[in-house]
């Protein structure tokens, strides 16, 4: 879909915009917008509330057609709550449900007159990104490997959003970001979405060299003999077992001053986890083809950023991998030595996300990074704690930490793509002791997400971090099933507004 932005002023009247679809908001009670009582001359939209043809209750529709007075074709009522300044919530459940009634009409071009600049606590840039993401989400299709594709959205093609001509610039830019976004989560869910022998570490390698040559970014993608001579044996450890062949990809967008320290994300990338010698139950393991899901987000988000020319040093690693069952595999009580010198204890291979992402934390060191982002689909304990709204936030308890928690969990909220933040303590390092190493990969079922993150924790004691367990918001199951292009929403919001700190301008 074509997104534009229109403009009005005070000589410019809805009743005067030439469309296929306008679409303007109703209040619960009978209330109508400023747009919807202008285009009420002849009474036909109160006459369709009286009715009870629409309750104005969020996300109700009505379409009504050849309104006196109105260029036109067609009106889009949609409901907006019993608030005259709507909740976000809503107005989300309006955004959705304007965007499926254009695919049912037969209209070309739509134009949306709602009150985007008067959704509570939310900015005119949200209403706008709200808007997009929900159109982008119902075109999607995840049918590329079908041989006959899933049946086409129909409907409009172009969609205008209309605003005050003194909000413009504001309104472009803030198009500009919701189609970025809309871009990246695409590239994160079809990632995602592809099955394991086709999305292999050597795939997500060429990924990441498409987009290094598209957008001009740095690239560089290590292979197994360099992995060894770095002395990645914990990394390595969880190869063993695959013919696919490992890949530790580190992409580049300096788009910030030569001086300013990265900010640094790393993702996990098991592009299918059989569990390894502790293999999982067979019920479900079709989905651990999602085990990488915190890569996707990663060159996801550097696609969002890319488009944007975001002014901002930003370096993206991914440790990329199989873990599979063979006579080569790592098997339960092998001790592994990690890039940082540290011995690991692996008491279940299942646990082989913290052992590849924690010799990518150790290398990430050479960068001096201002922050550290880690993103991975690491613990099913993680969907205990929080089920599938908030991703799990970690990190440790000091003012640089609180701060980028802080940012971290707002940029969440300010998009939609929120997270919780969860303890990290030295109380909970004592599950993680090992007898015969300095540190076990697993610390038993109690507190589980917990453990795992502080498991990470002992690898990063030199720059700020956060980890983002993303295990529960990744990937929806069952009739729904598929990548949700989380949490890339949180992760370029984040970046957008370190972007625009004045230090940084």
């Amino acid at each position: 879909m074509d997104f534009s932005i229109k403009t009005l002023d005070a000589k410019t009247s809805v009743t005067a915009i030439k469309t296929g679809v306008l679409v303007v908001g109703i209040f619960e009670n009978r209330k109508l917008t400023s747009a919807a009582q202008a285009l009420d001359k002849m009474g036909a939209i109160s006459s369709a509330l009286k009715s009870g043809d629409i309750s104005g209750k969020p996300g109700a529709t009505l379409l009504l057609r050849g309104l006196t007075g109105v260029a036109a074709e067609r009106v889009l009522l949609v409901g907006l709550g019993n608030e005259e300044s709507p909740a976000d919530k809503s107005f989300s459940s309006a955004a959705q449900a304007a965007a499926r009634a254009l695919t049912t009409v037969g209209a070309a071009d739509a134009v949306v007159a709602l009150p985007l600049d008067k959704i509570n606590q939310r900015d005119l840039n949200w209403a706008i990104c709200t808007l997009v993401l929900a159109a982008r989400d119902l075109e999607y299709r995840a049918d590329t490997l079908k041989s006959k594709k899933d049946p086409a959205p129909t409907g409009v093609r172009k969609l205008a959003l209309a605003v005050a001509a003194g909000d413009a610039a504001q309104a472009r830019q803030g198009l500009a970001e919701a189609v970025a976004l809309s871009n990246g989560m695409e590239l994160t869910k079809d990632l995602g979405n592809l099955p394991g022998n086709v999305c292999t570490p050597t795939y997500l390698a060429n990924t990441a060299r498409k987009l290094a040559k598209d957008y001009k970014l740095g690239i560089e993608v290590l292979d197994r003999k360099q992995l060894e001579a770095l002395k990645m044996g914990s990394f390595l450890s969880v190869t063993n077992g695959s013919d696919e062949p490992p890949k530790f990809i580190v992409l580049k967008h300096m788009g910030g001053k030569a001086k300013d320290a990265p900010t640094v994300l790393v993702g996990k990338g098991i592009t299918f986890d059989t569990g390894g010698i502790s293999l999982k139950p067979g019920l479900g393991m079709d989905e651990m083809k999602y085990d990488m899901c915190g890569a996707a987000s990663v060159l996801g988000t550097f696609r969002a950023i890319a488009e944007l020319q975001l002014k901002l040093n930003v370096i993206g690693v991914i440790p990329t991998c199989e873990n599979m069952p063979s006579g080569r595999a790592t098997k339960p009580g092998d001790i592994v030595t990690s890039m940082s010198g540290q011995t690991i204890e692996v008491l279940n291979t299942d646990a082989e996300g913290r052992l590849i992402l924690c010799d990518a934390l150790t290398y990430v060191e050479r960068f001096k990074p201002a922050a550290v982002v880690d993103i991975a689909t690491l613990t099913g304990a993680c969907i205990v704690a929080l089920g599938h709204h908030n991703s799990g936030l970690f990190t440790r308890s000091d003012d640089a930490h609180d701060k980028l928690a802080a940012d971290l969990l707002a940029a969440g909220k300010a998009s939609g793509d929120t997270a919780w933040r969860m303890p990290i303590e030295d109380a909970y390092q004592e599950q993680l002791k090992s007898n015969f190493a300095d540190i076990a990969n697993i610390g038993g079922q109690p507190a589980g997400s917990v453990t795992a993150a502080c498991f990470l924790e002992r690898f990063t004691k030199k720059y700020t971090w956060a980890h983002l367990d993303i295990a529960g918001t990744a990937w929806k199951s069952g009739a729904a099933k598929g990548a949700t292009g989380r949490p890339v929403p949180l992760l370029t919001t984040y970046l957008l507004n370190l972007a625009r700190k004045p230090a940084r301008a």
